[in-house]
């Protein structure tokens, strides 16, 4: 019976590390891919601000075109 329980026990023992050596490698490759992923998130971050730069300029040249057609004499 001892011997019983003690194989078992074994075969339990080697069914966990087998389990936790899978879950050591999900881990590692999902730390990857975390990292990438803060990666990409920051370049989007940073290309969202550009976009916004250029997006803010070009409404005020568009609000100064339309402030001096606006402001100039019509002519027919």
């Amino acid at each position: 019976m001892l011997e019983t329980t003690l194989s078992q026990l074994e075969q339990l023992v080697s069914e966990l590390v087998q389990q936790n050596q899978e879950l050591l490698g999900k881990n590692t490759s999902l730390s990857a891919e975390l990292a990438q992923a803060k990666d990409e998130n920051e370049s989007l971050q940073l290309s969202l601000m550009e976009q916004e730069e250029k997006q803010g300029a070009t409404v005020a040249r568009i609000q100064a075109l339309v402030e001096r057609v606006s402001s100039g004499p019509v002519s027919a």
